[in-house]
């Protein structure tokens, strides 16, 4: 009788066991799904998804918006990257060798020619031998690059082929999202394809500028300096706020950006000779990468790294390079500085 109660007791416990084991998995399972709809809101909010079944998931990038770098192999040998492009306006392509509408547009384009004409990047996927084959077939001269599936294509939202985007020299998208042969052509030929005006995208995946949440084009002037602390090149912490009560320059750059490159002498000199003027770097990426440049070009001023675009998300403008005065009183003092020549120009006011 006594083993009996016993057993039962043990029987009654692993059961409680096993009864509570669920409820706290039910009970996780039941904040991941609460987590799970706050994201897909957040989402619907600012655009990036939406319910209808033909528009279900992401959208391709709207005119101002600077795409992810990549670096893919080239079908006749060698590795590029979009960042070499910056600098020079570029016709972004997706094609595909077994696509009728990407060899339609292949065998319309132009040759290649000089700036201010843009240059014409494709991405194609499938085999290189196939991409090489495609590239003699139809004797194309432009740089051809071929990605494993469709990684770079989802990366830039251009889910088909012939997709693509007019890219201006600083690396911003001059258009929304082209869908086919003829916008395609109508962008590198200079014409403004239909619906490609400022605040659209092109093609199925249609949004307004007006539409997202995330600024776009800089913090207007007046507006108070949003405050960071980052990491220096040298692992110090740097906190703008140790800064306030000077007057800032504050320069958005990168390390694989050709113009940044340019500039950043013409930093220095303004950082030697200026008395009443401090100049701050945000670059981004590798430090070690970021250390040898400052090393290159014997730069003095202090240069923090952002990990991804979180500042310049908080200054409202993803472009390199750009820069903001930051007055005495914490507010910016003029709008953003987009290139080289107003940069400069900022640096006089």
């Amino acid at each position: 009788m006594t083993a009996t109660v016993f057993a039962v007791g043990i029987l009654g416990l692993v059961v409680a066991a096993l009864a509570w084991a669920v409820y706290q998995l039910l009970l996780q399972n039941g904040r991941l799904a609460l987590r799970l709809d706050k994201i897909e809101g957040l989402l619907r909010d600012s655009g990036e998804l939406t319910d209808t079944p033909e528009e279900t998931g992401l959208k391709g990038h709207a005119p101002g918006a600077l795409l992810h770098d990549f670096a893919l192999p080239a079908a006749g040998g060698g590795t590029m990257t979009l960042s070499e492009w910056r600098g020079r306006r570029v016709l972004l392509a997706f094609v595909h060798p077994e696509c009728p509408f990407s060899k339609d547009l292949l065998k319309k384009l132009p040759p290649p020619a000089p700036a201010p004409a843009p240059a014409v990047l494709l991405i194609s996927s499938g085999g290189s031998e196939q991409n090489r084959r495609l590239a003699a077939e139809l004797r194309i001269e432009h740089p051809l690059l071929v990605q494993q599936a469709h990684e770079v294509g989802d990366l830039l939202r251009a889910r088909g082929t012939p997709t693509g985007y007019l890219v201006g020299a600083e690396g911003l998208t001059e258009t929304g999202l082209l869908v086919g042969a003829e916008p395609l052509l109508a962008a590198l030929g200079g014409a403004a394809p239909a619906g490609a005006a400022a605040g659209t995208v092109q093609g199925p995946y249609q949004r307004s500028l007006e539409g997202s949440k995330v600024r776009r084009n800089g913090l207007p002037a007046g507006a108070p300096a949003p405050e960071f602390t980052l990491p220096s090149l040298d692992g110090t912490e740097f906190s703008l706020r140790h800064w306030f009560g000077r007057r800032i320059l504050l320069v958005f750059s990168d390390p694989g950006c050709g113009p940044c490159q340019a500039l950043a002498p013409k930093l220095e000199a303004i950082h030697r000779r200026a008395r009443n003027l401090e100049v701050l770097m945000v670059s981004r990426g590798d430090a070690e990468v970021n250390r040898a440049k400052a090393r290159e070009q014997q730069l003095s001023f202090p240069i923090v790294l952002q990990k991804h675009w979180e500042i310049s998300k908080a200054y409202g403008m993803f472009a390199t390079p750009i820069a903001f005065l930051i007055g005495a009183d914490r507010r910016l003092a003029g709008d953003v500085a987009v290139g080289e020549e107003a940069i400069l120009r900022l640096a006089e006011l």
